[in-house]
């Protein structure tokens, strides 16, 4: 009987440490797993954008006027720069770089909105060289629409993408007796309700002068035209190609819009830079948009 117990005492101290050993090896995978798993890197992208020839306006600062602009070789450290950080920088996620505006007081002397946008510059640090249509120029961009407030009414605020602005030379600035070279934008590509819109400026007058021609006051917004295709918040491509007496604006390569009529004919008076980014349609509080930039070329 004693040697029957002492067997069965042993049989039991076997089977408990064989199951013992057996649980803490699975332990032992769940932990390794575990540790498999934390040491996995998380994938980063980051823009693949060339910033040599862009400055950037950002609604900080202060008053009309006010708001800040940083130019090459500066905007090349946006991501470590303080001031720009708010309103530039990288969504690691989508490699895009990330422009976003919300009302503020700083402004640009010339409007009432804000804006986190991109301005051609010819050469770096350079605002005075431009282009004119009879130079000619191409500006590709793939972007997509960020978040985005909602008005009162329930549509999304509209958002200014991309646009071709219009300048003075210093010549033409003194002729009409204006304090800066500003001119208006014979272009402006909106982001409106999950469509992309473009309007264009036109005589007033057919016949004016070549010296009326160049007040703002001769020129007006056109009635604007709709691209079919909605784009909503997904990625979609801007291409618009300049030449002399010509502009066209397409949308994904399948969509154009040509524009030859006199008054871009006439257009070939001013010089010109391209714009992209955000430039935020409103002034309500708590309202803001955020525009992704993927892709940007500008060429001439």
């Amino acid at each position: 009987m004693r040697i029957f117990q002492k067997h069965i005492v042993a049989f039991l101290i076997l089977t408990f440490v064989s199951v013992n050993g057996a649980c803490q090896t699975v332990n032992t995978a769940k932990v390794s797993k575990t540790k498999k798993v934390k040491k996995r890197k998380k994938k980063v992208k980051l823009p693949e954008i060339d910033l040599s020839n862009w400055k950037v306006t950002i609604p900080a600062g202060t008053g009309k006027g006010g708001a800040v602009s940083v130019a090459p070789p500066e905007i090349m450290e946006y991501a470590d720069n303080p001031v720009l950080k708010p309103f530039m920088y990288n969504d690691s996620t989508t490699g895009a770089l990330v422009f976003y505006a919300k009302p503020t007081d700083a402004t640009t002397a010339n409007t009432k909105y804000s804006r986190s946008e991109l301005r051609e510059q010819i050469t770096p640090g350079n605002d005075h060289e431009n282009w004119t249509f009879e130079d000619g120029g191409t500006l590709k961009a793939k972007m997509a629409m960020g978040e985005v407030s909602k008005g009162a009414d329930g549509k999304y605020h509209k958002v200014i993408i991309a646009q071709i602005h219009g300048r003075l030379t210093n010549e033409q600035r003194d002729l009409i007796g204006q304090k800066d070279n500003n001119a208006p934008p014979i272009l402006k590509i909106y982001w409106q309700n999950g469509k992309i819109r473009v309007k264009t400026k036109v005589l007033k007058y057919a016949g004016v002068d070549a010296e009326g021609i160049l007040h703002k006051e001769a020129w007006t917004d056109d009635k604007g035209r709709t691209f079919e295709q909605e784009v909503g918040f997904r990625k979609f491509t801007i291409e618009v190609k300049v030449s002399e007496g010509k502009m066209v604006v397409s949308l994904n390569k399948s969509e154009f819009f040509v524009y030859d009529n006199p008054s871009i004919k006439r257009w070939g008076i001013f010089e010109n830079y391209f714009k992209i980014g955000n430039y935020f349609q409103t002034r309500d509080e708590g309202a803001f948009a955020s525009v992704k930039v993927f892709t940007l070329n500008a060429e001439h």
